[in-house]
């Protein structure tokens, strides 16, 4: 069930066991991919495993609209990019979170496509699912058993995950799939051009960039054109894949 266009006696009527939250930013992709894709594959991936899921047996699902601004303060220096602190960040979505917890909506997957809200997503998930377990003194309750996780769908595609830098291969690939028109295919050579080989510049472990623009000209990192369509294709039914494993996992925990 897609929450935007239900009414809000569909989602009575239905009730369903977990909420799909995509979660995304509004970030540079390079000079090739839109300011919105992390939010976009996200998306995508809940999307595919809500239509999955949707008349099997199991739990029922229902996918929010997308939460389109993350922690993205690494690429400032970029023009369009908008970010909110973490704090912030973790308050909007467990409050958003907490909204469908109120209506019986008990359980929730934030749906990821964005590496700097990893670390900010785990501590909602743990937050919103110890507040959860303490409303009614224990984890062990059978009546109310509020509780979320956190999964990023590019660390949920096997071997592929080693290729994901930022704006190159995986993303582009996802996009040249899910939303071809908004892949600038004339500026790939540009794009190529600017790029740097990984993230960061490392010291013994230490990484001394803050930012992305220390390290790359134009804010990709990879080469885009190694991500085809049908690389997109695996990407989204692997991730897919393991999107609704963790579903069920947690309808069944």
């Amino acid at each position: 069930m897609n929450l935007a266009e239900a009414t809000w006696t569909d989602v009575r009527e239905t009730t369903p066991d977990i909420a799909l939250v995509p979660v995304g930013s509004t970030e540079q992709h390079g000079p090739h991919a839109p300011l919105g894709t992390d939010s976009i594959a996200a998306e995508a991936v809940a999307n595919a495993a809500d239509g999955r899921l949707d008349g099997m047996s199991g739990p029922t699902t229902l996918v929010t609209p997308p939460i389109h601004i993350g922690v993205s303060e690494e690429h400032r220096t970029f023009d369009g990019t908008l970010w909110v602190s973490p704090e912030t960040f973790r308050a909007y979505v467990r409050e958003t979170v907490e909204s469908l917890f109120g209506h019986g909506v008990e359980r929730a997957v934030l749906v990821n496509g964005h590496g700097g809200n990893v670390e900010a997503l785990a501590e909602v998930a743990r937050q919103l699912s110890r507040a959860g377990a303490s409303a009614v003194g224990g984890a062990d309750t059978d009546d109310h058993d509020p509780h979320a996780v956190a999964f990023t769908w590019f660390e949920a595609v096997g071997d592929h995950a080693g290729d994901m830098g930022h704006a190159g291969p995986l993303e582009t690939a996802m996009l040249r799939h899910v939303a071809p028109g908004l892949v600038r295919e004339d500026r790939i050579d540009e794009a190529v051009d600017g790029a740097a080989d990984g993230w960061g510049e490392w010291v013994r472990g230490v990484n001394l960039a803050h930012d992305s623009h220390e390290f790359t000209d134009n804010g990709v990192i990879g080469d885009p054109r190694e991500g085809d369509a049908d690389r997109g294709a695996e990407l989204l039914e692997l991730a897919t894949d393991a999107l609704c494993e963790v579903v069920r996992a947690v309808a069944d925990r």
